[in-house]
């Protein structure tokens, strides 16, 4: 099997993943406005899919389990077309939510499985490479989503037209995973019933490598969804007064993680995951701090060196969870991705307080916190193996 085609395939299902997930975070201050609203609650735009996530997470592992991996990823990349559409037809906050809630009851679909058949089919460095590659196509689809809906927002289409867009986008990602995904190999469908299910998910409990790399994936996407989120209102007000356009443009330092991303696993295959997760960490701190300078070049290079910490955490999590957990991957990958965007769903809406005390210096310390926790969970756990690794 062509581990090349594998790596191309499962980039573009990461792309098909966070091109949807992120959407909105580039136009809050256009819904805002849109529905009369205030700002932090148009942050429920963002956490609405990641609740969603996190709450089907476990179950899509489960059926992964039984089914298999490339029929599900192909059909949630064509089914989340639809609530896509309708999002840009919506005529309330109300209605852009629920539709929003439906796109992420079906994303753990492609994401959780997508890591399913990574750790599966590949081993060893090839399955780092892959992982990495993965995160670099869940990176271009963040920054792809995001930016499609500010163009079309500052440039008169509106943002409901990048949705539309975005749409269009998915299905052409979801036609080359179909036709370029290998059928698994390695797949064994699970036979067993309930009660075989809950003994994996206590075993999975019970297993401090895979917390650890849980506690991981919670605080990435804590700190990212939180970073990305309230920035918006930083950056939009008084002395910057972006436009929602240059909003977008903003969120173009994702693409850092493109480059650095790879660099980062290679540098793993040869340092350790457990010395590049916390000098990412250290990165991603400095970054955050350097946001607080008031001159958009400085918040620009924070927002630039806090993402490429960030996706290097996050894609040596990805790729540590074939070496902490041996049997029901697909349900440990649905544990990790509930937690993941748990954290997520609460990055988008915990800092509100904050915001409204302290203004972004709060959002910051929030997120320096929360990253130097996750670089400790990440030394202590990558620099764990199991005695059958």
């Amino acid at each position: 099997m062509s581990t090349r085609r594998i790596s191309f395939a499962v980039a573009a299902a990461g792309l098909c993943t966070f091109l949807n997930l992120y959407t909105p975070q580039a136009i809050l201050p256009s819904l805002a406005a849109e529905f009369q609203v205030p700002l932090p609650r148009t942050g429920l735009a963002v956490t609405a899919s990641l609740l969603a996530v996190a709450l089907v997470a476990p179950f899509a592992g489960a059926v992964s389990d039984r089914f298999g991996r490339k029929r599900l990823i192909v059909a949630a990349c064509g089914l989340v077309i639809i609530p896509t559409i309708m999002v840009a037809f919506s005529t309330s906050l109300e209605s852009l939510l629920f539709w929003r809630f439906a796109q992420g009851l079906l994303l753990p679909f492609i994401f959780a499985v997508t890591v399913a058949y990574i750790g599966e089919e590949l081993e060893g460095p090839a399955a780092i490479k892959a992982a990495g590659l993965y995160s670099s196509g869940a990176i271009l689809g963040g920054v792809s989503g995001r930016l499609v809906a500010g163009v079309a927002a500052d440039w008169g289409g509106g943002w409901r037209s990048g949705f539309l867009a975005t749409a269009v986008l998915t299905a052409l990602g979801g036609l080359f995973v179909a036709l370029t995904l290998p059928k698994e190999t390695r797949f064994r469908a699970a036979r067993a019933g309930l009660a075989a299910t809950l003994r994996d998910w206590r075993s999975h409990a019970l297993n401090p490598l895979l917390l650890g790399t849980c506690a991981v994936g919670f605080g990435m996407l804590f700190s990212i969804v939180a970073t990305f989120t309230f920035v918006n209102f930083y950056v939009a007000a008084p002395p910057f007064n972006l436009s929602a356009g240059a909003l977008a443009s903003v969120f173009a330092v994702y693409l850092v993680g493109v480059v650095t991303t790879p660099l980062a696993t290679r540098a793993a295959v040869k340092l350790g995951r457990a010395r590049t997760a916390v000098l990412s960490a250290l990165i991603a701190i400095t970054g955050e701090l350097l946001t607080l300078v008031p001159s958009l070049p400085f918040v620009v290079v924070g927002l630039t060196l806090a993402s490429a910490g960030l996706f290097v955490a996050q894609s040596l999590g990805l790729g540590f969870i074939g070496v902490a957990v041996k049997r029901a991957r697909s349900t440990a990958v649905g544990l990790y991705v509930s937690t993941y965007y748990i954290g997520g769903a609460l990055g988008a809406v915990l800092p509100a307080g904050l915001w409204h005390r302290f203004g972004w210096p709060g959002c910051v310390g929030l997120t320096c916190t929360v990253i130097a926790l996750m670089g400790i969970a990440a030394g202590l756990t990558f620099r764990s193996r199991p005695a059958s690794a």
